[in-house]
């Protein structure tokens, strides 16, 4: 897979040895994620909005109601600054200095499109829908066409992006390591509950498998025993 090519504005200057513009990697990173933050300037006063994404192919996309600001002002062709983040474990170091977070991060950057094509609009919802909770689609009523008509959907091009991973344990200065402190990582991940059901659920209805069995994007397999979210291309 072509690797992304670094940009001024996507070019890690802090700690790049941490960085990388393989497509593999920022896509693994987009994909296993449930949401994003989305950046964006509107009547010069700067937002950061969380919104739940899909990526398809080269293109990643977000939702939202037809008079979300976000989307209202990204779709008259603004620039954004789109950020996925997983932290996956608190570094305890023997000095506060050098304390850290293991993580994994992508940052995408540029001009979103509008998708206004009502069948493109329904695949783009299907696909979000399909990697938030595999099978669900198939089991909820789809978009009415006024439901369809209020919702917007953006569409950015994965063309200027970077992604930055912070593994491992602490990195002390060579002197501290004598300090009679401890030293290592607190692994952390999100975990799923039990299922609560609607207390307006008819009878009879059961838990659907994918429900009982859900897994976060993030813990899912492919095909090749990766790691990823939608296989969607």
């Amino acid at each position: 897979m072509e690797a992304l090519p670094p940009t001024e504005r996507t070019r890690l200057k802090r700690l790049p040895q941490r960085g990388s513009y393989d497509r593999e990697t920022v896509y693994r990173i987009i994909d296993g994620a449930l949401f994003c933050h989305v950046g964006f300037l509107h009547n010069q006063v700067p937002f950061v909005i969380p919104t739940l994404h899909v990526r398809i192919g080269e293109q990643l996309y977000v939702h939202g109601s037809a008079a979300s600001r976000m989307l209202r002002t990204a779709a008259e062709g603004v620039a954004l600054c789109v950020t996925v983040t997983h932290v996956d474990g608190l570094v305890l170091a023997r000095s506060a200095f050098h304390h850290s977070i293991n993580y994994r991060s992508a940052i995408i950057l540029g001009v979103a499109q509008e998708v206004t094509d009502p069948d493109a609009k329904l695949r783009v919802l299907h696909a979000l829908v399909e990697h938030v909770v595999p099978g669900r689609w198939q089991d909820a009523r789809p978009p009415c066409p006024k439901e369809l008509a209020a919702t917007s959907v953006l569409a950015l091009p994965i063309t200027e992006a970077s992604a930055k991973v912070r593994p491992g344990g602490p990195g002390d200065d060579a002197a501290d390591y004598a300090l009679p402190i401890w030293a290592g990582v607190i692994p952390l991940k999100i975990v799923t509950g039990a299922p609560v059901a609607d207390e307006r659920l008819m009878g009879g209805v059961e838990v659907p498998e994918y429900v009982a069995n859900y897994l976060l994007p993030d813990t899912r397999r492919d095909s090749d025993g990766k790691a990823g979210g939608t296989n969607l291309r």
